[in-house]
Protein backbone atom coordinates (compact mmCIF):
# COMPACT_ATOMS: atom_id res chain seq x y z
CA UNK A 1 0.00 0.00 0.00
CA UNK A 2 1.31 3.41 -0.94
CA UNK A 3 0.79 6.05 1.69
CA UNK A 4 1.87 8.99 -0.49
CA UNK A 5 -1.74 9.70 -1.49
CA UNK A 6 -2.83 9.42 2.14
CA UNK A 7 -0.76 12.30 3.52
CA UNK A 8 -2.42 15.49 4.71
CA UNK A 9 -1.25 18.45 6.79
CA UNK A 10 -2.67 18.98 10.24
CA UNK A 11 -4.48 22.08 8.97
CA UNK A 12 -6.46 19.85 6.60
CA UNK A 13 -7.43 17.61 9.51
CA UNK A 14 -8.52 20.61 11.58
CA UNK A 15 -10.66 22.01 8.76
CA UNK A 16 -12.13 18.67 7.63
CA UNK A 17 -12.24 16.45 10.71
CA UNK A 18 -15.71 15.03 10.09
CA UNK A 19 -14.95 14.23 6.44
CA UNK A 20 -11.59 12.68 7.38
CA UNK A 21 -13.27 10.40 9.93
CA UNK A 22 -15.94 9.40 7.40
CA UNK A 23 -13.30 8.60 4.78
CA UNK A 24 -11.23 6.58 7.25
CA UNK A 25 -14.25 4.44 8.10
CA UNK A 26 -15.22 3.93 4.45
CA UNK A 27 -11.80 3.26 2.92
CA UNK A 28 -10.15 1.67 5.95
CA UNK A 29 -6.82 3.15 4.90
CA UNK A 30 -4.60 5.01 7.36
CA UNK A 31 -3.96 8.72 6.95
CA UNK A 32 -0.56 10.25 7.67
CA UNK A 33 -0.76 13.69 9.29
CA UNK A 34 2.10 16.12 8.82
CA UNK A 35 3.13 19.15 10.83
CA UNK A 36 5.65 21.58 9.43
CA UNK A 37 6.26 19.18 6.56
CA UNK A 38 7.16 16.22 8.78
CA UNK A 39 5.07 13.12 9.40
CA UNK A 40 3.79 13.34 12.99
CA UNK A 41 0.86 10.94 13.33
CA UNK A 42 -1.10 8.20 11.64
CA UNK A 43 -4.89 8.06 11.88
CA UNK A 44 -6.88 4.91 11.27
CA UNK A 45 -10.42 3.75 11.85
CA UNK A 46 -11.25 1.84 15.03
CA UNK A 47 -12.02 -1.47 13.30
CA UNK A 48 -8.63 -1.47 11.54
CA UNK A 49 -6.91 -0.54 14.79
CA UNK A 50 -8.57 -3.44 16.62
CA UNK A 51 -7.61 -5.85 13.83
CA UNK A 52 -4.03 -4.62 14.00
CA UNK A 53 -3.93 -5.14 17.76
CA UNK A 54 -5.29 -8.69 17.39
CA UNK A 55 -2.70 -9.44 14.71
CA UNK A 56 0.09 -8.13 16.93
CA UNK A 57 -1.13 -10.28 19.82
CA UNK A 58 -1.09 -13.38 17.61
CA UNK A 59 2.39 -12.56 16.35
CA UNK A 60 3.58 -12.19 19.94
CA UNK A 61 2.13 -15.62 20.79
CA UNK A 62 3.93 -17.10 17.77
CA UNK A 63 7.20 -15.45 18.79
CA UNK A 64 6.87 -16.83 22.33
CA UNK A 65 6.19 -20.28 20.87
CA UNK A 66 9.28 -20.03 18.69
CA UNK A 67 11.33 -19.08 21.76
CA UNK A 68 10.02 -22.19 23.56
CA UNK A 69 10.95 -24.37 20.58
CA UNK A 70 14.44 -22.84 20.45
CA UNK A 71 14.85 -23.44 24.20
CA UNK A 72 13.76 -27.08 23.83
CA UNK A 73 10.57 -26.58 25.83
CA UNK A 74 8.51 -28.88 23.63
CA UNK A 75 6.63 -32.17 23.95
CA UNK A 76 5.78 -34.72 21.32
CA UNK A 77 2.18 -35.14 20.22
CA UNK A 78 2.15 -38.57 21.88
CA UNK A 79 3.15 -37.04 25.23
CA UNK A 80 0.45 -34.38 25.01
CA UNK A 81 -2.24 -36.91 24.04
CA UNK A 82 -1.21 -39.24 26.86
CA UNK A 83 -1.37 -36.37 29.34
CA UNK A 84 -4.83 -35.32 28.14
CA UNK A 85 -6.11 -38.88 28.37
CA UNK A 86 -4.73 -39.20 31.88
CA UNK A 87 -6.51 -36.02 32.94
CA UNK A 88 -9.78 -37.13 31.39
CA UNK A 89 -9.71 -40.49 33.13
CA UNK A 90 -9.15 -38.90 36.56
CA UNK A 91 -11.85 -36.28 36.11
Amino acid sequence: MRYSSQVKPISYLKANAAEVLKRLAERREPLVITQNGEAKAVLQDVVSFEETQETLALLKILALGNQDVAAGKVKSVAEVVAGLRARRSTA
